[in-house]
């Protein structure tokens, strides 16, 4: 009986002793991601960055995040900041395709697997990272030849095109021009008589359009633009060169952002291709079936649409971004 006394007052007290500990002791250890994002030079990216971060918040997964300025190197600091720091999962979003092999070595090393998103690297291993989601851009760009080779059918003479391109070296900026020409190349009447970078951003895309104008004016007929923030910044130099942005000279870009579509809405931009930012859910998704030893496929394509001016008045109200 003293026995059974004793053993019960032991059970007692380690039951008192147990609801006194915090809850995390017996909790899971909570997932620890380290993203290392290009920076916050567009509407589109801070709206991924919002996604990534109140994703992970949603997934109760621990971020660690650091905004690259659009610097490399600040993106490699942040990766081995995340490789000392242990972290379970390293996803980045590179700002440009090539210089990434030592760095994903080095997370390899530690086994630590590492997820792309958004944009893609310049590999021959592609062992060094799980998968790469986001964006087909190369359909981007593809999307963008189709409609304007549909909207220009009857046009009889040349039609000349300046085209915004993105950061220098960038996935985005190498694949949308590629499926852009892929597509326009079969009719010899359009021509790009002028391309130089925007830097993704609205006041490069001005500047850049700004001296497009002054060396060829009315010659052009077509802007293409790789993302919207460029447009934008672009219209704003076609309208104080007295020009009519979307009549003058047609609009085309790409990203599909809250800002186009009010651009679309007032009559100053033709047409934005999809590019949806939104990856958030998708990554916190893909950092779970990583650590459950899940395989994931190595490309992870995000679906996408194209909105010309016509639709974007009704299509508005459902944008998140």
């Amino acid at each position: 009986m003293t026995m059974n006394r004793r053993t019960l007052n032991t059970a007692l007290a380690a039951a008192a002793l147990a609801s006194m500990l915090p809850v995390s002791v017996f909790a899971q250890k909570k997932l620890v991601l380290g993203f290392a994002q290009v920076g916050a030079e567009s509407e589109w990216r801070t709206a991924n960055t919002e996604s990534i971060k109140s994703s992970a918040k949603d997934a109760g997964i621990e971020l660690k995040f650091s905004d690259a300025q659009q610097k490399q190197e600040n993106q490699i600091k942040a990766i081995r900041s995340y490789i000392a720091q242990k972290v379970d999962v390293i996803a980045f979003s590179p700002v440009v395709e090539s210089g990434w092999e030592t760095v994903l070595r080095e997370a390899k090393a530690a086994k630590i697997p590492v997820v792309l998103t958004d944009r893609s690297v310049n590999t021959k291993d592609d062992s060094l990272y799980v998968t790469f989601m986001g964006s087909d851009f190369v359909e981007e760009g593809r999307k963008a030849g189709r409609w304007l080779v549909e909207k220009m059918k009857d046009q009889k003479g040349d039609v000349n095109i300046v085209e915004l391109q993105g950061t220098v070296g960038s996935a985005p900026a190498i694949d949308r021009k590629k499926g852009f020409e892929e597509i326009i190349k079969a009719d010899p009447k359009f021509k790009i008589i002028r391309s130089q970078t925007g830097d993704f951003t609205r006041a490069k895309g001005k500047e850049v359009m700004e001296a497009f104008l002054k060396a060829d004016g009315k010659k052009i007929n077509v802007l293409f633009a790789h993302n919207d923030d460029m447009a934008i910044g672009a219209i704003q130099a076609i309208e104080e060169a007295g020009l009519k942005p979307a009549k003058d000279i047609v609009i085309i870009s790409i990203d599909g952002v809250k800002g186009a579509f009010e651009a679309m809405i007032a009559g100053k931009l033709n047409v934005s291709v999809e590019c949806s930012p939104l990856l958030g859910p998708q990554l916190m998704q893909a950092v779970k079936d990583i650590k459950d030893g899940k395989t994931l496929p190595k490309r992870i394509v995000t679906v996408e649409s194209i909105f010309p001016m016509e639709v974007a008045a009704k299509e508005f109200p459902n944008r998140k971004y």
